[in-house]
């Protein structure tokens, strides 16, 4: 296995060229880095600290389909982000559970409202589903939030999305952008580039 020093030593070689140079070891920057040394190029990335140390580490940590953007109409969106959600189970089931929310309704047309909602985010995440939205009784969504105010409370719809290990994805996402030939490195602060 390569060592770190190695790695610093490849950054001096003059005949090397980098076809990609990304900065930025979150989530997104080692994503692109896998896409890129999959497909064959020279990449590099650098990141000053941890990977996933900065917008990634503060992240809710949801594997969701965007069910907000459902309610605003934007179903191409949700269909992909379910697909993509799906994805990430099926590949690293290890940093993926199950996760059931519950929606309180405090009037009828709440409860029809979410239902049909979630019944259509079920729809549009095929077979890549994570559970079958349900409606809850009065009883049943007490039971399960205790701390809900009773009175004028209906019931309640439970719905499923995911939750991941952030830290864990992105050492992940290092180790396999390594296995395909890219150089990452952390503790690596960027303060310029040259251009020969």
């Amino acid at each position: 296995m390569i060592g770190r020093n190695e790695l610093l030593k490849s950054l001096n070689d003059p005949d090397k060229v980098w076809d990609i140079i990304i900065v930025g070891g979150g989530a997104t920057g080692l994503g692109a880095a896998l896409d890129a040394a999959s497909r064959g190029y020279q990449t590099l990335l650098l990141e000053q600290a941890d990977f996933a140390k900065g917008t990634s580490s503060r992240s809710t940590k949801l594997v969701h389909g965007g069910v907000r953007y459902l309610a605003q109409g934007n179903i191409g969106l949700v269909r992909e982000a379910l697909y993509e959600r799906g994805l990430l189970l099926k590949n690293a089931p290890h940093l993926v559970k199950n996760m059931s929310f519950i929606i309180p309704n405090y009037s009828w047309w709440e409860r029809i409202f979410y239902g049909v909602g979630l019944a259509i985010y079920d729809l549009l995440s095929r077979k890549l589903s994570f559970g079958k939205t349900k409606h809850l009784s009065k009883k049943e969504t007490l039971n399960c939030l205790p701390g809900l105010k009773p009175k004028g409370l209906y019931g309640g719809v439970v719905y499923h999305d995911g939750q991941f290990d952030d830290a864990r994805l992105a050492v992940n996402l290092a180790q396999t952008c390594f296995e395909q030939g890219a150089t990452v490195l952390n503790y690596f602060r960027v303060t310029g580039l040259f251009k020969n």
